[in-house]
């Protein structure tokens, strides 16, 4: 399994459309609001890692909206 967090920076006021794009995308399985750098954080959730990592370019990254994306993948040791 391969696991993922996606940290997000919208474009000004864009925060809701982004939050509710995520709700759409069938890997993502939570998304939270942040206070700071970020304003939102995206759990993304798949069975191999080709999978998340073309979730997160394909469909996360291209969202309208999204002004920059840092992402960290989870590994296990």
């Amino acid at each position: 399994m391969a696991i993922g967090f996606v940290l997000i920076t919208t474009l000004p006021g864009e925060e809701d459309n982004v939050r509710n794009a995520l709700d759409n995308i069938d890997l993502v399985t939570n998304r939270w609001m942040l206070f700071g750098e970020y304003d939102i954080i995206a759990r993304v959730q798949a069975d191999e890692e080709f999978a998340l990592t073309r979730c997160i370019v394909e469909d996360i990254r291209s969202l309208s909206g999204i002004a920059d994306t840092k992402t960290l993948i989870g590994a296990e040791l």
